[in-house]
């Protein structure tokens, strides 16, 4: 199989072990992100509007929720092409669950210091109530996107 088409094919099943662990969680009613908050964020950049004062209050855009996850997945992606890029092409040949949490853990990156600043949580959830919480949730969802590269990667191998 081409290595790119395998990267793509593993960005997905990693997002979608992620999407099922949060899905899992609204089952015990703990929230997650809905993703249509996202797409409001994308749809209001083109507007020349990054950062909000609550993501929430913002006037909703024309298909946010299919933006939101069409973006959801592409970033799930791009953070295996990541991996790709420090680990190498054997990884994927061979792979070990260390590599893939260690991507995994890293993208909190990206919520913590683009995402909720933007959406006007603060840099990491810091103006949330229960700070604490969020960002311990965002820990083991990004966690569990880690476990599933590695997952989709034995899948595929």
């Amino acid at each position: 199989m081409n290595i790119t088409l395998k990267i793509i094919i593993i960005g997905i099943g990693a997002t979608l072990i992620m999407d099922i662990w949060a899905y899992l969680l609204s089952l015990f009613n703990i929230k997650s992100l809905d993703y249509r908050f996202v797409g409001r964020w994308l749809g209001h950049l083109t507007k020349g509007k990054f950062k909000h004062d609550k993501i929430f209050n913002t006037e909703p855009h024309p298909n946010e929720l299919i933006i939101g996850w069409f973006t959801h997945y592409l970033i799930g992606i791009s953070f295996t092409f990541l991996l790709f890029f420090i680990y190498g092409k054997n990884w994927f040949q061979a792979p070990t669950i260390l590599p893939a949490l260690v991507i995994g853990i890293t993208t909190i990156v990206a919520p913590f210091f683009i995402m909720q600043p933007s959406f006007g949580f603060g840099i990491a959830a810091s103006k949330l109530p229960n700070a604490n919480i969020a960002r311990f949730k965002s820990l083991v969802t990004h966690a569990i996107y880690g476990l599933g590269i590695y997952i989709t990667t034995i899948l595929l191998t």
